[in-house]
């Protein structure tokens, strides 16, 4: 009996490495590169005929393939567009999900819209950035985001969801959580703000756009000066993707600010000087502080990965390969977790390995 053929825009035995900033990864079983809900759809049906674990992504900045490879359908969300519907005060972007976030951000900077400058230099796809409420400089994607549409893969109907319904909360959604691995996101529509002078609300911020000398006139700030200085502190921090730093080999920031209760700070951490924000559930805490002081500073080298020179919540590829990161990660956890009974959580999805391999890797 003949094989059912798999849709055209799939294609078997595909390397994973180079389809992601931290480099790593073995092939893919089967690769689909899709550029429309349908091809999504096309792909997930064949996958779910032959019986295939599906992997989705996009930017390839949040995800960890292991050094096997995936042994099954990995879905590549490419679809592309941009458009704006303005009004006197705002401006609504509809963006497909694959388009690259930062040409998002650069589009709309140059247009003088505001709201997502804050969020220049970050790697990954628009249809990425609801899922685990990106955020930097004290904007997120929640706060300009309008709605988004995604497919569900169990039904493959596409559902429309508002910013409340996204379930929001710090670097998490529905989507990293509830609903984890259940839609797959296609479109997403953001609220920017035209004639607007953006809020800066962190000193490292201020200090950097008031060191530029930058300005259309005194006291006025644009959303293009903000991005200006938003790629240079990243670029610093090796935070912007670039061939040439080898540093940027990386997923960005691998663990969150953890959250705590205020009473812990008195109870385990009294009187060391860890940095602290506030947040609505308690009060977050510096994981790059808690790292470093944990006896893993930056350029710290183990094995073929190490920590950046430039930040140290950013673990590289130095040459190795996944396990390599992992086991790296496993000991900061383990470390931060001893020296200061905090639990450090990772941001990207490690993806090919079973749960008693993650812990063990």
């Amino acid at each position: 009996m003949t094989m059912p053929s798999p849709p055209p825009c799939m294609k078997a035995n595909v390397p994973l490495a180079p389809l992601t900033t931290m480099g790593l990864g073995g092939p893919a079983r089967w690769l689909a590169r899709c550029r429309s809900a349908d091809e999504v759809r096309e792909s997930l049906t064949f996958a779910h005929r032959e019986g295939l674990p599906v992997q989705v992504f996009s930017g390839g900045s949040n995800i960890i393939f292991a050094d096997e490879g995936f042994d099954g359908v990995v879905i590549l969300v490419d679809m592309r567009g941009f458009r704006a519907e303005e009004t006197s005060e705002t401006a609504v972007i509809t963006v497909a999900a694959g388009e690259p976030w930062d040409g998002v951000v650069l589009q709309s900077v140059g247009k003088g819209w505001s709201g997502i400058e804050c969020l220049s230099g970050i790697p990954g796809s628009a249809g990425g950035t609801p899922v685990q409420n990106v955020g930097a400089y004290g904007q997120e994607v929640a706060g300009t985001l309008v709605s988004l549409r995604a497919l569900d893969r169990r039904t493959l109907l596409e559902t429309e969801f508002s910013r409340e319904e996204c379930a929001f909360a710090y670097r998490r959604s529905r989507f990293k959580a509830a609903d984890r691995d259940r839609f797959v996101i296609t479109e997403v529509r953001f609220r920017l703000f035209r004639n607007r002078v953006p809020e800066i609300r962190y000193a490292e911020l201020a200090r950097e756009i008031e060191a530029s000398g930058r300005g259309e006139k005194p006291g006025v700030i644009s959303p293009a000066i903000v991005r200006e200085a938003v790629i240079r502190l990243r670029r610093k921090k090796s935070m912007v993707i670039d061939t040439a730093d080898e540093n940027s080999r990386s997923v960005g920031s691998f663990f969150t600010n953890p959250v705590v209760p205020a009473s812990f700070l008195e109870e385990r951490l009294k009187g060391l000087p860890v940095p602290t924000f506030p947040a609505p559930d308690g009060v977050k805490l510096s994981a790059a502080w808690l790292v470093e002081h944990a006896g893993f500073p930056k350029g710290l080298r183990k094995g073929g990965a190490g920590i950046s020179d430039h930040h140290a919540l950013a673990i590289v590829n130095r040459g190795g390969n996944t396990r390599d990161v992992l086991a790296l990660a496993r000991d900061i956890e383990e470390q931060v977790s001893r020296t200061f009974g905090v639990r450090l959580e990772r941001e990207p999805v490690v993806v090919g390995f079973n749960a008693d391999e993650k812990g063990k890797a």
